[in-house]
Formats: structure tokens, sequence, C-alpha cells
């Protein structure tokens, strides 16, 4: 049996295969459908969930920052519970929107402290430097758990399409007790008190690093194009012609193949440079929405595999370097920024990618998430050469 260095990260990966076990999501637009919702209407949904997400983000990682990364997971978990029980129960647009806005508010108060919480875990105990490992570990974890979650959501919804929703709740629940359990851990940076100032203070701090604005834009970039692929999978499997009955099969294995290389994650990034890694990044992800632009045809499973690969490897990767040069006492806000720039980009660019797919058709708007990577990650990358001469 594996000896973990501090008793967080066993509690932490328990968690991590509880949230990430959503076996709602092979067949949520499906779901949504039985609920006689339109695509626009699941895109609105979608925004809301994102847009509640961003507004909390910088306030509930600075909260956690200030209370404790624990109380805020903690919090975050009830919240999930209750929008998830809400789900559950809806069957229109408006009560699937407060739901979403419940569990926007609640994975806020979650993402950005369950790393923060493991960073400060091993710094307690003099382990920091392995934080890519365990973060990698941490990564794989979900993404098997939503692998597996993925084939019993899709037999639950071959019974009844709700039943998957209704498992999501006890799912939910199970978290809280777990939450609680955690500890804090005591580091050596200064506390923050509850200020204007100090919250000012993290602001130019991270204004005055380029380095750690460059990975928290760049981090961004990786993480809209991971959302919204996320979002036109289901439909790409429709248009070409992959029966319902497989879904939780391909989405099990996309989250096997993410789970394994987040797990060799440190050991890749080990093997190259940092310069590497991003070009190879930034390289896969344009490229695969842009062949997914010109292909119609079975093949495009493999391109899809090709962009969970370098999704696997991007997020520890891209999250170790945020955390390596952000200080303890505002971790959790920094990766609250990360984490809420990802959700405002795709607040904007959700409704274009939907108006694109409703007009010209799932392969213009390929086409156009490709070509707004291309702008944003050319000129990074650009910027990251240009500060490294």
């Amino acid at each position: 049996m594996m000896n973990y260095p501090h008793p967080n990260i066993i509690k932490l990966y328990f968690l991590k295969s509880i949230q990430w076990f959503m076996i709602i999501m092979p067949l949520i637009i499906l779901f949504f459908e039985s609920n006689d919702l339109n695509f626009t209407q699941i895109m609105i949904l979608q925004a809301t969930y994102s847009f509640a997400t961003a507004i909390f983000e910088i306030p509930s990682g600075y909260t956690a920052d200030l209370i404790g990364k624990k109380k805020s997971i903690f919090l975050g978990s009830s919240l999930s519970f209750i929008g998830f029980l809400i789900f559950s129960l809806s069957n229109s647009f408006v009560p699937f929107l407060i739901a979403e806005i419940i569990l926007g508010i609640g994975n806020s108060f979650i993402s950005g402290s369950d790393s923060a919480l493991l960073f400060d875990s091993l710094k307690e105990v003099n382990k920091s430097e392995k934080y890519l490992k365990y973060e990698g570990i941490n990564i794989s974890i979900g993404n098997f758990s939503e692998a597996l979650s993925g084939i019993i959501g899709g037999l639950l919804a071959s019974i009844s399409i709700r039943y998957p929703a209704i498992a999501q709740v006890i799912i939910a629940f199970i978290a809280i007790p777990i939450s609680y359990q955690l500890t804090e851990p005591k580091v050596k940076d200064r506390k923050l008190s509850l200020s204007i100032k100090n919250y000012r203070n993290v602001i130019n701090y991270i204004m005055k690093d380029s380095k750690l604005i460059f990975y928290i834009i760049f981090s961004s970039s990786i993480g809209l194009a991971t959302l919204i692929m996320a979002w036109l999978i289901q439909p790409l499997l429709i248009k070409i012609g992959i029966e319902y009955k497989y879904y939780g099969f391909i989405w099990a294995f996309l989250n096997i193949i993410v789970g394994f290389f987040s797990l060799n994650a440190s050991k890749i990034s080990s093997k190259i440079s940092n310069k590497i890694s991003l070009i190879v990044i930034s390289i896969i992800s344009i490229i695969t929405y842009l062949i997914l632009f010109f292909e119609n045809n079975l093949m495009i499973v493999l391109i899809i595999f090709l962009f969970y690969s370098n999704r696997g490897y991007a997020t520890p990767y891209l999250r170790n370097e945020i955390q390596k040069n952000t200080l303890s006492d505002i971790r959790a806000t920094v990766m609250s920024i990360r984490n809420l720039t990802i959700r405002f980009l795709f607040v904007i660019t959700a409704p274009f990618v939907g108006i694109i797919l409703d007009n010209f058709g799932l392969n213009y708007s390929f086409l156009f998430v490709g070509t707004l990577l291309f702008i944003i990650l050319f000129f990074l990358l650009n910027l990251f050469t240009y500060n490294k001469t």
C-alpha cells in the first residue's frame, strides 16, 4: 500500500473520485432534450453555470485563503449536493437554471481550493517539489472515476434517462462528510486578513509577475478549448452516426486516456523543456480543432483521442507552473483567477459557438474555435519567447 506524506492527500483523492463521478455527463444533452430543451437553451444553461462560477471564483478563492481551504471545499460540496438535488427534480428550463447557478457557486468554492490544499499539505511536510506527481495522480483518479461513471451512466440511462440524475444526488452527498474530515495545513507564509487592501495586493502581486500572468492566460486558453470540446463531442458523435449506447464507453475511454497522461505528466515534463511542452500543447490543441472542421467520418474519433491525450498532460503541467510561481497564502486566489478566466472566456465564446453551429453547421464551430486558439496561443508563445530572451 502506498504511503502518503500527508493524510489530506488520500482524502483529496477520494473527493476527486466522487466529484468526477459524473454519470449524467455522457448523455446530458439527451437528458436535456428529454425535458423538451433545445440546443440554444442547453448552451444558455452552460453559459449560466460558467457565469455563476466565474462571478464567485475570485471571492471564493480569496475566502478560501482567508478562512481555510478545508472550509471552502466543505461549503462547495454542500452546495453541489443541493444543486444536484434540484437538478434531479427538474423538468423545465427555469428549475434547471436555478440548479446550474447553485452548482456553479458550489464549484467555485472547490476549484482552486483543492489544488491549493494539496500543495500546502505537501509544503507542510517539506514535499512541495512532489506536487506535480501527486496532482497528476489526483487528476488521473478523477478521469478514471469519470470513465467508470460514463459506463454506469449509460447503463442507468438505458433503464430511465432520469436515473443518472437521481444517482448523482447520492454521489454528491458522499463528498460532504469526506470534505469535513480534511485538515488545514500549517504553513509559514503570512495569513490574509479580510480587507480590500489585501485583495488589491493579491492582484498587484499577479500583475507584477509577467511569468505568472503568462501561465494563467495560457492555461485558461487550453482550459477553454477543453470545455468547448466537452460540449461539442455529443453533437459530433450524433453527426457521424454513432449509436447512443456507445456514448458511455467512448466517454469512459476518453477519460482513461486523460487519466493515463495525467498520471505520467511528471515523468514527461522531466524529460522535455518548458518551451517544448508549451509548443506541443499549443499545436495539438489547434490542429485537432482544425482537422475536425475538415473531417466527417469515424476517423475523427482518433483525433478526439489525441486531443484528450494532450489535455491529460497539459492540465497538471500548467497547474504546477502556476503553483510554483505563487505564494501559499494567495495560492487558492490565484488558482481561482485561472478558473475564472476560463469561465469568462467560455461565457463570451459559447454563444458564438452555438450561433455558428445553428446557422452554419458543426464543422464551422470547430473552425471558429481552432482559429481563435491559433491567434491567442501564437501571441502568447511569441510573448513567452520574447521574455526569455
